[in-house]
């Protein structure tokens, strides 16, 4: 069994594995005619039921040929340009070979000793998106698996920066069109998901700074603490950026830790022509970005980032095995001179709400040493571009109803049929031609609700896909909606 593990004797048959996996993942993504099979849970189930994992195959070869029948045939496949679906992104090429380094060295960032390097290259590039924020010198982060661990992270630190311990009088504000993680956090956090006040949005869906006034106004008046302000850039559905100066304004006045989840508009960083659409953000506390995103870069790569780098204490604790109390502390507390700040240990641990950690850094470094960031904020562009397109196709059709004219890259919009004035009828025959769709796999669309109602989404993040790609899948989605209703409308 020793001949399966990873070292200079084996360095041989690591290199035929690898490349035998990697040719058969590029013929597959080379010849892929649509983004999914449209296979279902219970046509696949059995395939992978069969498998024996207590009878190991013993050849890689085959268990890539198995690979092909559990889970190559049938994947999702976001680099295909009708795949339109979630926030999904193809990955830029530079990222996948860091992946492969990674992956294969294994170095772990929790500590100094496990990553050396990558302990450098992680704080290196840090350092390059709070300086691309604005946050100033004492900024710092860390990376994080997900938008999702970055948001709570961040309310954990507006918590403790509170310094009470009546959790009960603590709110955290945000849009109503904010990401389910701001709930989700202040219940892990023990405030409960009462203590999030929702403000309404604009026809924009942009949280309506105004009412948020307002709201900071009773929350003052009755006694509670304005703990956070999530401002949000780049709503999941709409992609829409809060008014970032006027909600900074606003956390100043009150006391209010802002928070900016950039999850989704982080790819602005990057842009040369739209850049502007993040002022605002440098006066950020706290801010979350998601380069598994809008950078193009494999699952997971993210960070949280912060103005003032003390705050990340709040996420320390020390074990004497892994990152034990630095020796500055304990010569200051036995009288001597505390060591400087160069002959600290740099273990990544002390700013982590995880230990175990991947060096996912290495991807986006990868990414900025062979593309740089002009070229990744190119892509991030087209994007946003071809949205635009998108929304012009959309406003043309008198097939469809499009909400909102996109700041990022996201379309939310609803086929009306000409003869059906049920709104019940028209939500069903939406539903139907997702499924349908997705059935089919010719192409992958989202949804989601609007005032109640049944809406469809593009996500648009491949720069390969065209304006003539979204109009074949609105003639699609149309197919499937008015056969739908054409069969259900006759047997009522």
């Amino acid at each position: 069994m020793r001949s399966h593990l990873l070292n200079d004797t084996t360095a041989e048959s690591y290199r035929r594995s690898v490349t035998e996996g990697v040719e058969r993942v590029a013929r597959k993504l080379a010849s892929t005619r649509g983004p999914f099979t449209g296979v279902t849970p219970a046509g696949l189930a059995p395939v992978v039921d069969a498998v024996d994992l207590d009878r190991p195959l013993g050849d890689a070869s085959a268990a890539l040929d198995e690979l092909e029948d559990v889970y190559l045939r049938d994947a999702v496949y976001f680099h295909h340009p009708r795949y339109l679906a979630h926030l999904n992104c193809p990955v830029v090429i530079p990222a996948v070979l860091g992946e492969a380094v990674l992956s294969a060295v294994n170095s772990s960032l929790d500590t100094w000793d496990q990553s050396a390097g990558g302990t450098l290259i992680e704080r290196k590039l840090i350092d390059w998106t709070t300086d691309r924020i604005g946050l100033g010198p004492l900024a710092d982060g860390v990376f994080t698996s997900g938008g999702t661990q970055s948001n709570l992270q961040a309310l954990l630190l507006a918590r403790e920066e509170t310094g009470t311990a009546d959790l009960s009088k603590l709110r955290i504000f945000s849009s109503e069109c904010s990401h389910f993680s701001v709930q989700k956090s202040a219940q892990l956090l023990g405030l409960g998901r009462d203590a999030v006040v929702s403000v309404p949005v604009d026809r924009n869906k942009r949280m309506q700074s105004v009412v948020l006034a307002a709201e900071l106004e009773a929350c003052r008046a009755e006694g509670l603490i304005p703990m956070a302000i999530v401002a949000t850039a780049g709503t999941t559905d709409f992609g829409s950026i809060d008014p970032l100066p006027e909600i900074a304004a606003l956390a100043a006045e009150y006391g209010a830790w802002m928070h900016v989840d950039a999850a989704y508009g982080c790819g602005l960083l990057a842009s040369r022509t739209r850049r502007h659409l993040l002022d605002g953000i440098e006066r950020a506390d706290s801010v979350t970005v998601d380069f598994h995103k809008s950078f193009f870069q494999p699952v997971s790569s993210s960070a949280v980032l912060v103005r003032d780098g003390a705050t990340l204490r709040h996420a320390t604790y020390h074990a004497d095995y892994l990152n034990p109390l630095p020796q500055a502390l304990g010569s200051a507390r036995a009288g001597g001179t505390p060591s400087t700040l160069a002959e600290q240990i740099p273990n990544q641990v002390d700013k982590s709400l995880q230990t175990t950690r991947r060096f996912d850094a290495l991807k986006l470094w990868m990414t900025l040493r062979v593309m740089g960031a002009d070229g990744i904020g190119e892509l991030f562009d087209e994007v946003c571009d071809l949205a635009r397109e998108g929304f012009g196709l959309l406003a043309a059709d008198p097939r469809y109803d499009v909400v909102v004219e996109p700041q990022l890259s996201t379309l939310v919009y609803r086929y009306i049929p000409e003869a059906v004035t049920s709104p019940t009828e028209i939500d069903r025959a939406n539903l139907h031609a997702r499924k349908a769709l997705f059935a089919s796999g010719e192409a992958v669309v989202a949804g989601t609700k609007v005032d109640g109602r049944q809406y469809l989404k593009f996500t648009l993040l491949n720069p390969e896909t065209t304006a003539a790609d979204i109009a074949a899948v609105l003639d699609l989605i149309a197919g499937h909606a008015e056969q739908y209703l054409g069969e259900n409308l006759v047997h009522a």
